[in-house]
């Protein structure tokens, strides 16, 4: 069939790029004329948290995916977020320790003197392999536990979400590092813990409830098991390895207890709701009371790190009071940290077996 020549014309003729052109979009901005310079650790969050754009709101109304500052349309479908209350996730360090985070990435590849390995006595490398082995197992909850309320946070609240994915970063990165010590010495992964206490963590309904079981007892006291293994290391990689990792853990420690400090503060009616939870996971760590340290209730952690204290101090006896003191010290940073929150209360409720181990208040 011929095609007559105007519809030639029309198929072959330039279009107009500016026939049915709606800009409309240009005028619908968030605050306008705000500029942001680096300041001396670089554009970091805090440079750009300015005017409306630095207001994190008591509450996410919206609860889209619109980034914090940005003009609102119409119809959009809503994201879904269940925690839209700041109170129920926010730390006021949240935006300086991702910014923290993303800084002091490190790489268990080659940032660890792996060559500086030697071979341990069988007894010792097998304790070893067993520290490491529950070490492992402990960061890979670490770093699922986060996971599960990223996308529950609305993105009002965007520097609490950033922080938590850079931790599920540094989660990854111990858990890998762990893995790497256990197998590369010849000692192989262990026995499993086989303990309900990491569960507890996992299984928490509550934001706050997560954080303070997790971050603040939890991480905290993995954080003084972190300064044990820098204690106990026979080289230098094993040193590294466990000083790097205490400085990713002393970040999560951090955020926890900033954000107990400041729901205590901002809704001071849940103080006994939080005693709860507290209550349900510290039966965990009164499992160890004579035993040593046994971070996650689990004996056969204590018992290993009791040999490693043992090679490291030349006789038995030596390691076993070493590694009751560590178990000390641990309990009495897990009470500072409450105490820094606006908890010191909390001595008061600990099983008594653990006041009698705790130090005298400071005040």
């Amino acid at each position: 069939m011929a095609v007559d020549r105007d519809t030639l014309t029309m198929l072959h003729r330039e279009p107009d790029l500016a026939e049915d052109l709606d800009l409309s979009w240009m005028d619908q901005t968030g605050e306008r004329g705000l500029s942001a310079k680096p300041g001396r650790r670089g554009l970091t969050l805090e440079e750009i948290n300015k005017g409306t754009y630095g207001d994190a709101p008591a509450r996410a109304w919206e609860n889209t995916l619109a980034p914090r500052g940005a003009a609102r349309r119409a119809g959009v479908p809503r994201a879904g977020y269940m925690v839209p209350a700041k109170s129920d996730i926010w730390s006021e360090n949240a935006a300086m320790l991702y910014e923290e985070a993303v800084q002091r990435q490190w790489s268990s590849a080659t940032d660890i003197p792996w060559d500086e390995l030697a071979p341990l006595p069988d007894d010792v490398e097998r304790a070893y392999s067993q520290f490491c082995t529950f070490l492992t197992e402990v960061e890979f909850i670490a770093g699922d536990t986060p996971s599960q309320w990223l996308p529950q946070i609305s993105n009002e609240h965007y520097e609490v979400k950033m922080f938590l994915a850079s931790q599920i970063m540094d989660e990854a990165r111990h858990l890998d590092v762990f893995r790497k010590r256990a197998l590369a010495n010849g000692g192989g992964l262990m026995s499993s813990s086989g303990n309900a206490g990491l569960r507890v963590i996992i299984e928490a309904k509550d934001f706050t409830e997560m954080s303070t079981i997790m971050h603040v007892q939890g991480e905290g006291l993995v954080q003084s098991i972190f300064r044990m293994g820098e204690y106990i290391a026979t080289n230098d990689a094993e040193k590294r390895i466990f000083r790097l990792s205490a400085q990713d853990e002393s970040r999560h420690v951090a955020f926890g207890v900033m954000h107990l400090k400041y729901i205590l503060e901002t809704e001071p009616e849940r103080r006994e709701e939080i005693h709860g939870y507290l209550e349900k996971a510290e039966p965990i760590i009164g499992a160890g009371v004579g035993q040593g340290p046994v971070a996650g209730g689990s004996p056969i952690f204590g018992e290993s790190l009791g040999i490693l204290f043992s090679h490291t101090l030349g006789s038995p006896e030596e390691g076993g009071n070493m590694a009751l003191a560590a178990f000390r010290r641990q309990l009495n940073e897990y009470m500072h940290r409450l105490e820094v929150a606006g908890m010191g209360e909390r001595r008061y409720r600990l099983p008594a077996m653990i006041q009698a181990i705790l130090e005298p208040p400071k005040n």
